[in-house]
């Protein structure tokens, strides 16, 4: 058994590719449309998670985009989805630059949580040890839920 992916249903496609490739940093592997089943799959990777074959590709992060509208709630009851980055210090001011709430910051240099414009938590972790506490992340309170 090999795990594959995680799949989050999203309402906008330009919003959630924003968000998830050019604010948190993935990037797309590949994109199926179905006309029939009237839906579009968006697969996206961490970029050194990316492989050649399925077989040497890590777990991905399925988009779903259904094309007739629907209201999706609940988006706290799926958990959370986590990735690892080199600095989470860069991570979050970039993230916080290009407009997302850093809900959780990284106070203990080692975690922090955002939520994607449909409402689904992502944790960050630092790669490694954690980072020694710095500011603002030290000082800064929670904002909403995460």
């Amino acid at each position: 058994m090999r795990y594959l992916h995680t799949m989050v249903r999203v309402t906008d496609v330009d919003a959630s590719l924003d968000f998830y490739c050019n604010k948190l940093g993935l990037e797309e592997v590949r994109r199926i449309d179905n006309d029939k089943g009237r839906f579009t799959l968006i697969f996206l990777a961490a970029p050194k998670d990316k492989g050649t074959s399925s077989a040497a590709r890590a777990p991905e992060l399925e988009l779903t985009y259904n094309w007739d509208p629907e209201t999706y709630t609940g988006g706290r009851n799926f958990g959370h989805l986590a990735y690892k980055v080199d600095d989470i210090y860069a991570t979050c001011r970039r993230l916080m630059d290009g407009g997302v709430t850093i809900n959780r910051p990284p106070r203990d240099g080692h975690m922090a949580f955002v939520r994607s414009p449909d409402n689904i938590s992502i944790e960050i972790l630092q790669e490694g040890d954690p980072l020694p506490p710095a500011e603002p992340w030290a000082s800064m309170p929670n904002t909403g839920a995460w």
